[in-house]
């Protein structure tokens, strides 16, 4: 009786390890499903302006209308919303800095900032920029 239990555990586990052998394999071979994804299309990005620079410049136009007030604070943030739709971060980033450098400097030494072309386009647009942007988003 000793004998035939082992060859009946013998008939029983071998299949079973080769059916587990044969599954295990089988899972490691299928290969993986992709997912079919739809491209997403970037939304349309109306400026590049970092938001560090936003904050800066909504700061400082609370300032400058009083200090810090739902009004302010709501008008401010949307007149550099204005500003952003009409020039490009580079451009407003330029212009800020010609129009600081330009008022720093006189005579020769602030010329090389003041009168270029390119300065002069740049502080006009700006100054058009934030006198619109002014009227619309202010209430007075």
């Amino acid at each position: 009786m000793d004998s035939i239990l082992p060859m009946k555990t013998k008939y029983i586990t071998y299949p079973l390890g080769i059916f587990l052998s044969a599954l295990l394999i089988s899972c490691s071979t299928t290969p993986e499903k992709t997912i079919e994804q739809t491209p997403v299309e970037a939304p349309n990005v109306v400026n590049d302006y970092p938001t560090r620079d936003r904050v800066e410049y909504v700061l400082n136009c609370v300032a400058q209308h009083g200090g810090l007030t739902y009004i302010n604070q709501y008008a401010c943030g949307c007149k550099i919303d204005k500003i952003a739709e009409k020039l490009t971060f580079t451009e407003f980033e330029s212009a800020k800095t010609f129009t600081y450098l330009s008022k720093g400097q006189t005579g020769d030494a602030g010329a090389v900032f003041r009168d270029p072309a390119q300065s002069k386009d740049l502080r006009t647009r700006l100054k058009e920029a934030e006198a619109s942007a002014e009227k619309s988003c202010f209430i007075k």
